[in-house]
């Protein structure tokens, strides 16, 4: 682990803002991402996972795990810090008057969870007036634990990470993933006909906080997605940042629903362009501009 970063005072609103241990905040995420971890194996050792209900489309879907996970972190959370703000992705938000918001994917990557591949994640990051400072990440069926603190670095099990030092696109490895609606899935297969021959190759692991920690670990050098909520990239971007990359949305702003891209500084720019260029239509589509649906995760 880092050295500390102790405590920061940081303004919510009008007010001085809270005075918060950033220090406690990453023990409580990375203590609750563990245990949220062994009970979601625990949910595949017992017997089949089968599906609870659907969201957006068919196939769409959340286990009984999903919503079992999010209610055990809610729980721990709360118990800890009874005044936080807490936004989950099964149970919404829950408002807290403290200045502290965690951020909660209880099972980011449902549909690897349901077929039994091995590349799921619990992420759980804590936000102090609109800031993340704090986030843990961690794979289930590997073990590992991605952890990093606002200005003070991140780690894999306690090594520090740093991206890739790529600065050709065309030698990158990129991540990147669908949606279910039908017709933004054959746009994204338009996009990604422009994007597979000027990058070395494209992967898509079906889990957007585990792409976002591959980033930060060399496993990736890039990774771009359209129509993420905060849950799916409050921590893992948070893991990418400290370990050197560069996050963004469109020109300007940071990362949104309409593009999220992550990737080591030197292809940043060319990654961002080259979406743009040929997938304005993902970008700008309702869907994504909306709610109605959500990424295939």
């Amino acid at each position: 682990m880092s050295e500390s970063v102790g405590r920061v005072s940081m303004d919510v609103g009008s007010s001085s803002g809270p005075d918060v241990d950033v220090d406690e905040l990453l023990a409580l995420a990375e203590r609750t991402a563990r245990e949220a971890a062994e009970l979601l194996l625990s949910g595949r050792r017992a017997s089949a996972i089968t599906v609870d209900h659907t969201k957006s489309t068919p196939t769409d879907v959340v286990t009984a795990m999903d919503t079992a996970a999010e209610e055990l972190i809610r729980d721990r959370l709360s118990g800890a810090r009874p005044d936080d703000t807490i936004l989950g992705e099964e149970g919404g938000s829950v408002p807290g008057d403290s200045g502290v918001r965690w951020i909660v994917d209880p099972l980011d990557g449902t549909v690897n969870y349901l077929y039994g591949l091995p590349a799921y994640a619990v992420s759980i990051a804590a936000e102090v007036d609109g800031t993340v400072v704090a986030g843990a990440v961690t794979c289930p069926p590997t073990g590992e634990m991605w952890t990093a603190r606002r200005g003070g670095g991140a780690w894999l099990d306690g090594t520090p990470l740093r991206v890739n030092p790529v600065s050709e696109l065309d030698q990158a490895l990129v991540g990147t993933g669908f949606w279910y609606d039908a017709a933004l899935r054959a746009r994204q297969a338009e996009l990604l006909r422009h994007v597979l021959p000027r990058v070395r190759d494209v992967r898509r692991i079906g889990s957007a906080s585990l792409d976002l920690c591959a980033v930060a670990t060399g496993r990736l050098d890039a990774f771009y997605e359209t129509g993420l909520h905060p849950w799916d990239w409050s921590a893992g971007i948070l893991v990418a940042e400290e370990a050197g990359a560069r996050a963004g949305g469109l020109p300007g702003r940071p990362p949104e629903r309409r593009l999220t891209v992550t990737a080591a500084p030197g292809i940043f720019d060319a990654l961002r362009d080259l979406v743009l260029t040929h997938g304005i239509e993902v970008v700008e589509s309702p869907v994504v501009a909306g709610e109605p649906s959500r990424p295939d995760r």
